[in-house]
């Protein structure tokens, strides 16, 4: 069980409000309002849902998401690239639950426009996600 909601200030239900969290017996919850009853959604539910799908595209995007890493460590010697590749490789699910992202990452995600909808029984609905600039049609 989540500690805590990974995707906090990310997740909307199906009328644009954004829904609370809460900690309930140790465990985060996504609360949704439906008309002044608050129903409690287990946050792992909902953050596995997201989850699979990021998860999902970085293993359809690996090789660049390891340029991109690359990039950013300012390292392109065959060690560290085999060592990033493996790293993005065999990166897990719960690892990362168990971990958490870092606010600012979140709240980057928030800035950026990306946005979970959900409805009251934590089924995701839809993602918005930013669009890449000149990526109009997809491509």
């Amino acid at each position: 069980m989540a500690r805590q909601a990974i995707f906090e200030g990310t997740i909307y239900d199906e009328n644009d409000n954004l829904l609370a969290t809460a900690v309930v017996g140790g465990e985060a919850q996504y609360v949704f309002d439906d008309d002044g009853f608050h129903r409690h959604i287990d946050a792992e539910i909902i953050d596995r849902q997201v989850l699979a799908f990021f998860l999902e595209q970085l293993q359809q995007n690996r090789d660049i998401a390891v340029q991109q890493a690359l990039q950013m460590l300012g390292s392109d010697d065959l060690m560290t690239k085999a060592a990033v590749d493996s790293s993005l490789r065999n990166i897990t699910m719960d690892q990362i639950l168990a971990q958490g992202v870092p606010t600012q990452a979140r709240e980057m995600l928030a800035m950026m426009g990306f946005r979970v909808v959900v409805n009251m029984h934590g089924e995701v609905l839809r993602m918005d996600q930013p669009s890449v600039e000149g990526d109009e049609d997809g491509e």
